[in-house]
């Protein structure tokens, strides 16, 4: 999809992350390719095979950036957290990202 390398997720954590640990945003970007690399660090602040509330995807994302809400619309958007309708309840999806990335 975007042939993700190594120094692209390098080059977008120096760039939109204030620091790593623990995990800060400064911007979020607006390019495509920058905005996925963005995602996939921040969809590792879930843990896999839990279900989450609203609330509690609201605190793990408050805690990254101010505008969580945009963030949680754009991890559910792009596929890395599933949702219910209803919005009860968060959860990390499997995902292949051989796609997006190059190793």
């Amino acid at each position: 999809m975007f042939g993700i390398t190594e120094s692209d997720k390098e080059k977008v954590l120096a760039s939109c992350f204030i620091s790593e640990k623990p995990l800060r945003l400064a911007v979020f970007p607006a390019k495509e390719k920058k905005k996925y690399i963005t995602l996939l660090f921040i969809v590792e602040s879930f843990a896999k095979e839990r279900y989450y509330t609203e609330k509690e995807v609201n605190q793990v994302l408050s805690e990254i950036y101010v505008d969580f809400a945009t963030i949680r619309r754009y991890l559910v958007d792009y596929g890395f957290l599933g949702r219910e309708k209803d919005g009860s309840r968060y959860w990390v999806k499997d995902r292949d990202l051989s796609e997006a990335e190059a190793t």
